[in-house]
């Protein structure tokens, strides 16, 4: 191996001296793949399992006044196991027991990272850098950072270039604290509202995860790791994780193999596409077979079909699942031997993976699978510099985290995520000079209950509720507040107190839903036990491994509901979520009706812009709400045949895919199909403002192939754009329809057009078709 390396420098022109003098891996003039084969020949197999190792970050710093230093526990981890990376150094939440106290501001959190890197490469026999990963999925899960909504809200602004933006916001926080790895977006396609991380996701659809995911990972750097604030995306979670039996997460799938290529595949593939460098596994099994140990999906399709050249990553602790949850391997070793056999690269939690080391030493495993892995690893390593650029400067990390660009970025994502849902006789918006409004609710004034699970802690001037937002409209004699009662807890109300102010009032704005906040206010044992009452039940019902059973509001939110309708004043009612809870009543009784999901820190002013009329609502549904957890899976786009009605209700969702409401009105007209050639078409149509404000709609394209050899969906989202428009303005809008969007999967799973007759449907909601047109599809 050696020789070869000198005889390619020396083909290259570089002198005995310079090689003499130079470590072939440290010399940034070589070719990177020549530094990795140089670096690989000098390594252990326990040096190179250890750069597969990515253990939990966040007990491995001490801070010292206003200087950080590594910890003990870190210099002993780095001896005993050689780990070359680090996941959630700078998370802090309840979990870790870090907290505004204790925790990481960005400027600590950047020396933090600095001291970590200088002891690896000082003290290390090799001097290889470390690999810190951190949880960003709708912001960097650190202290001071920007919170944006989580990916459901992101979703709803069905607006990819804003996705991008929040991406290279996302990446200049994580990296000037020195982090490399942002975790997110999250694609997995979401059809069952129980389970508990709907949040996190960007809805069913998988053309709109493609799109948002794909424009999310370009604004992240889109794979080229030479530009300064470019990341290693790491989706999540691979694959059809989201469609869990019985809503429970973590529980196998039922998904086939042609359902896995047309449907939950597409949006990892667009985003591979646009340069993602990492994707994680998930904790769940499809047809028996753990997604971790998944050699078709992780080898054979990843590696060799997508020609994928980033690494895999497991999920926490999901190779120890292997053994413990999905009994598929008999001891820790098996498992380890089974995910790496399959084709996982590097193990987060970084238990499992040591017992490679034994395994090869055994012969049970090869050692070149071990080196195909640590190649993934330290080719990124060498890409993004970090040999000869380990560090970072604090003082940036100050001025950029959670500046002023990126708080407004942040509002205005929470702005074009707000989804109004009704408008009966045009309530809103609300007028300034109203007297008296009530503001009322469990999350009208709830700061953890806007942010979404995988948020850090907050300085409580960072985040705006619904209440801090209309106070900034409004005197303070305009505003009476009443919380009302909690998300859960029963034991502390003020439905009275609710009640009359409502009646003082001439409008009403109440804030129910859920929360995914974990409880932050509590204290915590050494052994990590909560010092809580007992007495008093945590608002939080969504968020990771928090699944229902139902989806109806809890507590005695619905109960404040009534009461507060009974007042007969106007009544707005406005849903804070992580997951489409039942509306049913609120679509009959309301007079408005808002959902915001998880809006972010800004989520507040964004709410009361749009109540206000400051801000023209355009979001749109990225999943079906449905009427009864009876109906679920309920999505837009099944497969033949067409439902048809249950004995206690329609099959038809409360609210469609795609739909959303404005305080104007747009019309369609004059749709146009230009057949430029058998595979590649130009729809066009106009669209026109024709209400009395500016605003913007997102129409989109529906396509339908009437006839076909495989069962085809009722109808399938292809294109989309959210356009802005004057009032009384009219735009010509075309899309292009090419190959992919025409093919299906044959029988042998592979991308095929067939002859025949298509459907192409134009609107403003999957339920909500404007314009339709059939054209044919012959022979290319």
């Amino acid at each position: 191996m050696k020789r070869i390396i000198y005889t390619l420098i020396l083909s290259l022109g570089i002198g005995h001296a310079a090689w003499a003098q130079t470590v072939p891996y440290k010399d940034a003039s070589l070719p990177i793949e020549m530094r990795v084969s140089d670096l690989l020949a000098r390594m252990t197999t326990e040096e190179k399992v250890g750069q597969l190792l990515c253990p939990l970050g966040w007990e491995m710093y001490e801070i010292k006044g206003k200087e950080v230093v590594p910890s003990e526990k870190f210099k002993k981890l780095v001896q005993e196991s050689k780990a070359g990376m680090l996941w959630a150094t700078y998370r802090a939440d309840p979990w870790t027991k870090k907290t505004l106290d204790n925790g990481l501001n960005p400027t600590l959190a950047a020396k933090a990272g600095n001291a970590l890197q200088k002891y690896v490469v000082e003290n290390t026999r090799l001097g290889i850098p470390l690999f810190l990963a951190e949880e960003a999925p709708h912001g960097h899960m650190a202290i001071g950072a920007t919170v944006f909504p989580t990916g459901l809200g992101m979703a709803a602004t069905w607006s990819p270039s804003l996705l991008e933006e929040i991406g290279k916001a996302i990446g200049k926080e994580v990296r000037t604290q020195g982090g490399h790895i942002s975790y997110g977006p999250v694609l997995d396609l979401s059809r069952d509202p129980r389970w508990s991380r709907v949040e996190e996701t960007f809805g069913e659809d998988p053309v709109l995860s493609a799109r948002l995911g794909a424009a999310m990972v370009s604004g992240l750097g889109g794979g080229d790791l030479s530009k300064p604030y470019s990341t290693i995306a790491t989706l999540k979670h691979f694959l059809a994780y989201a469609v869990p039996e019985g809503g429970q997460n973590g529980n196998f799938s039922t998904v086939g193999p042609r359902e896995l290529h047309e449907v939950f595949l597409p949006p990892f593939k667009a985003a591979i596409e646009a340069g993602t460098l990492s994707v994680m596994t998930s904790y769940n099994s499809i047809d028996g077979v753990p997604c971790t140990s998944n050699k078709y999906l992780l080898t054979d399709l990843l590696h060799g079909k997508w020609k994928f050249r980033g690494f895999t990553v497991s999920d926490l602790y999901s190779i120890e699942g292997l053994h413990g949850s999905h009994f598929v391997a008999p001891t820790m070793e098996d498992a380890a031997i089974q995910a790496a056999s399959a084709g996982l690269d590097v193990d987060l939690g970084g238990d499992a993976f040591r017992n490679l080391c034994h395994a090869v030493e055994s012969g049970r495993l090869a050692e070149a699978v071990i080196d195909t892995a640590v190649c993934r690893v330290l080719r990124l390593k060498f890409e993004m510099g970090l040999f000869e650029h380990p560090y970072v400067d604090p003082a940036m990390a100050q001025k950029t985290v959670r500046n002023a660009t990126h708080i407004a970025l942040a509002r205005e994502a929470a702005r074009a995520s707000v989804t109004l849902l009704k408008n009966e006789k045009e309530i809103l918006p609300l007028s300034k000079g109203i007297g008296r409004l009530a503001v009322i609710g469990p999350n009208a004034d709830n700061r953890y209950n806007l942010l979404g699970d995988y948020t850090a802690p907050q300085e409580e001037q960072n985040v705006k509720t619904v209440l801090d937002g209309i106070r900034e409209k409004l005197s303070p004699r305009q505003v009476e507040y009443v919380r009302g009662c909690a998300v859960r807890d029963t034991t502390q109300t003020e439905l009275e107190e609710a009640v009359n102010a409502a009646r003082r009032a001439d409008a009403v704005v109440v804030v129910v839903g859920g929360s995914s906040a974990r409880d932050f206010k509590t204290s915590y044992k050494e052994t990590g036990a909560a010092i809580a009452d007992k007495d008093v039940l945590s608002d939080m019902e969504c968020g990771e491994g928090f699944d229902r059973a139902s989806l109806n509001l809890l507590g005695k939110q619905q109960e404040l509901l009534d009461a507060l309708h009974a007042t007969g004043k106007p009544l707005i009612v406005v849903y804070i979520e992580g997951r489409p809870l039942d509306k049913v009543w609120a679509s009959e009784k309301a007079d408005a009706l808002l959902t915001a999901y998880y809006p972010g820190q800004e989520g507040g002013r964004a709410i009361a812009d749009v109540l206000f009329g400051d801000y023209n609502p355009a979001g749109r549904l990225p999943v079906s709400v449905p009427r009864s957890v009876g109906q679920i899976p309920v999505y837009y786009n099944k497969k033949a045949p067409r439902n048809h009605d249950y004995v206690e209700m329609t099959s038809k969702p409360l609210y469609a895919f795609g739909y959303g409401m404005s305080y104007t009105n747009f019309a369609y007209s004059d749709l146009k199909i230009n057949q430029k050639a058998a595979h590649y078409l130009e729809v066009s149509f106009k669209v026109k403002n024709t209400g009395k404000r500016d605003g913007e709609e997102v129409v989109q394209l529906y396509l339908h192939d009437e006839y076909a050899s495989f069962v085809q969906p009722l109808q399938q989202l292809k294109r989309f754009e959210r356009l802005k428009l004057k009032q009384g303005e009219e735009k010509q809008v075309v899309f292009t329809l090419t190959e992919d969007d025409l093919a299906l999967m044959d029988g042998e799973l592979n991308p095929v057009v067939e002859p025949g007759w298509f459907q192409v449907m134009v609107g403003a909601a999957s339920d909500d078709i404007r314009l339709s047109e059939r054209f044919y599809v012959g022979e290319d």
